[in-house]
């Protein structure tokens, strides 16, 4: 692991929804990179915090909140941000097809409300696809939002600034699961090539945006342009991926900064924490 250039790290596995054993918060903080709802909501945050053990990235309240991504959007259309237009709805309540086409048109996409963006994606262009995507919705918490065709961005913020802006380009032309994490299925941009005034402009947006959720540390901001330079927030993740080719990484290589000094950065309040912890319970 990069960090084990700089002080002494231990890869712990989680396969449980609990601390892992031997986890010290007198020694130890936690540089976590769990997915799925478990990691990524808040409860392993909060367990942590109940254990007294400090750990890089958002808190209790910003990684649940941010899960969530009609309350991510409500939280930062608030602060200036365009989102795109769409509904919230639970399974057992689920909207027909009729009542969506009236409101967005058959253009949309459908998708878990609270877990990854390319788990469960549906990209729905005609009513009766729609009506087929609805009747395989059977439990859970869903999004229905206007398809908004254009080009995809990520932003990663560190510390509050953000970083380079990498464009996603899937060949198939939607960057679902396939696309993500098969090689060679998407070409990634970074920097995007979107000249000065609009980058600086999503720059500003992915800040606000980080400051709108309660943000800490890092994490990865996420949005569509439209064809009239229109952009709009699609989600925030407070875990993203951290291979070396993951986007986050990618930002920040735009930036001038290798992965070990990303990590090093990420790390770097978990730990200013930890020492103020200490230095209080010794005074």
């Amino acid at each position: 692991m990069a960090l084990a250039r700089n002080f002494p790290t231990r890869l712990c596995i989680v396969d449980a929804d609990a601390v892992p054993v031997g986890i010290d918060p007198t020694r130890h903080v936690v540089f976590s990179t769990l997915h799925g709802t478990f990691g990524e909501d808040g409860g392993m945050q909060r367990l942590l915090e109940t254990n007294g053990v400090h750990y890089a990235g958002c808190g209790v309240e910003s990684s649940a909140l941010t899960m969530d991504k009609t309350a991510t959007k409500a939280a930062v259309e608030k602060n200036g941000i365009r989102v795109i237009p769409g509904m919230r709805f639970v399974a057992a309540e689920k909207p027909a097809a009729d009542a969506v086409v009236a409101r967005f048109g058959e253009n949309v996409v459908v998708k878990p409300n609270d877990s990854g963006s390319s788990v469960g994606l549906n990209i729905v262009s005609s009513r009766a696809q729609l009506e087929t995507v609805l009747a395989g919705i059977t439990s859970g918490n869903w999004l229905i939002e206007q398809r908004v065709f254009g080009r995809e961005l990520a932003v990663g913020v560190l510390n509050g600034r953000a970083m380079g802006i990498v464009e996603i380009r899937p060949k198939s032309g939607v960057y679902d699961y396939e696309s993500k994490y098969t090689k060679g299925r998407t070409e990634y941009l970074a920097p995007a090539p979107l000249g000065e005034a609009l980058t600086a402009e999503i720059r500003a947006a992915a800040e606000r945006a980080f400051a709108a959720c309660g943000c800490r540390d890092y994490a990865r901001v996420d949005f569509m342009i439209g064809a009239n330079a229109e952009f709009y927030l699609l989600e925030i993740n407070t875990l993203p991926g951290m291979k070396e080719t993951s986007l986050l990484p990618m930002s920040a290589r735009c930036e001038g900064l290798d992965f070990t000094g990303l990590v090093k950065q990420m790390v770097a309040p978990a730990l200013q924490r930890f020492r103020r912890g200490a230095s209080a319970k010794t005074t």
